[in-house]
């Protein structure tokens, strides 16, 4: 198959980004949105409402609202999954999760199978607390799905690595392919005052903005601690936390305990359309990830905005980040690492890079149409 003949694909999703944000569905619905640039044809399932197919013109379905009983998601993503392969208009099935391509894995002997591995599924259930025999369960539907996979493509070298050692993936089947950045959208050409001032922020106070899911392995609990020692240097340091999630109450009680009500402000989740906004209002973005990052879109959405991004030494993040400007990748998640190079940033002693060097890098190595070509060339490798 040449790049001038048209492919034809079954995407296989978790949740639409328009009904539930999250890393992996963002990169779904960008690529879904892109392929066709690259003369890929797509069309999508995933758990969702009616209100899907009615945003896409019909390229991507709900099979079951992503809150139905899991018994009835699972058969009706079986039921939809046949539908869509006993037409056989399909050249080839790509799998985004692993859990809604389970239910049609047996089919999937007659088509050429693709993985996408936006993480270790049952890992991060492990981390956030779940049972030790929910995630053996997880990690056995992953493998289930995975070895059906042609071709497996990752977001990173340390998913590679996730991908090799904990399911035991054949390493030349393994691809890697980053994710991408709407470079148009990440830019917002507003001055940082006048953002700031739209936001409702203060506009000349030293801010670093932290968009992250409030769970326990994002690291904001050290982030939290770090300000305290910032503070001693940076006396008006503003930290914004953009996201929500099941620690939030936690962390709003450990601000408060801290005393660090007027440094540390809980923003709850911000609304995709006023992401770009936010990242251009701050000095800096930070992701102090504690485990299992496997790339950090938040990385490029906030060079693409022209804001640096200080990350942590934690699965992908230093992949998008060092060849950038190495000094924005910390020496360790600690605290008092967090606090020391939040320190010389913010005080000048550690020069920022530019705006307009954050932005080129991004668009450069990251647009979407770059993304949709080299997934491309992967999925032809999986037709031979």
């Amino acid at each position: 198959m040449t790049n001038g003949e048209s492919l034809r694909t079954l995407q296989l999703g978790n949740d639409w980004f328009g009904e539930r944000q999250g890393g992996l569905n963002r990169v779904y619905s960008e690529l879904l949105r892109h392929l066709p640039g690259a003369n890929v044809e797509v069309r999508g399932l995933v758990a969702g409402s009616p209100g899907v197919a009615a945003s896409t013109g019909g390229v991507v379905t709900g099979f079951a609202p992503a809150k139905a009983p899991l018994p009835k998601r699972l058969w009706e993503a079986r039921k939809a999954g046949l539908h869509e392969l006993k037409s056989g208009h399909f050249d080839l099935v790509a799998s985004h999760f692993a859990l809604y391509t389970l239910p049609i894995v047996d089919a999937l002997k007659r088509t050429p199978t693709v993985i996408h591995f936006h993480g270790p599924w049952a890992a991060e259930a492990g981390v956030e607390g779940q049972s030790s025999l929910g995630s053996r369960v997880q990690a056995a539907m992953e493998r289930a799905v995975y070895q059906r996979g042609r071709r497996l493509i990752v977001l990173s070298e340390a998913f590679a690595h996730e991908l090799v050692r904990r399911y035991r993936v054949p390493e030349n089947l393994v691809r890697l392919v980053p994710g991408g950045i709407d470079s148009d959208r990440f830019h917002d050409r507003l001055t940082r005052a006048e953002t700031r001032e739209r936001l409702g922020w203060p506009i000349d106070r030293p801010t670093v903005l932290a968009v992250r899911r409030q769970v326990r392995r994002m690291g904001l609990e050290n982030l939290i601690d770090a300000t305290l020692q910032v503070r001693k240097h940076v006396p008006e340091i503003m930290i914004m936390l953009a996201g929500s999630g099941p620690i939030m109450g936690e962390l709003r009680e450990r601000i408060t305990s801290a005393g660090l009500e007027n440094h540390i402000r809980q923003l709850g989740r911000v609304e995709d359309a006023d992401l770009p906004t936010a990242y251009r209002a701050a000095d800096l973005s930070i992701v102090p990830t504690q485990a299992l990052e496997g790339f950090g879109m938040i990385t490029l959405e906030s060079l693409a905005c022209g804001t640096p991004v200080l990350v942590s030494p934690v699965g992908g993040l230093p992949e998008v980040i060092r060849p950038f400007d190495p000094r924005c990748v910390l020496a360790d998640a600690s605290t008092n690492t967090i606090a020391e190079s939040l320190t010389s940033f913010l005080t000048g002693a550690e020069k920022l890079p530019s705006s307009d060097a954050c932005r080129a890098y991004a668009v450069k190595n990251f647009d979407w149409p770059v993304i949709a070509a080299k997934t491309r060339a992967v999925y032809e490798e999986a037709l031979v």
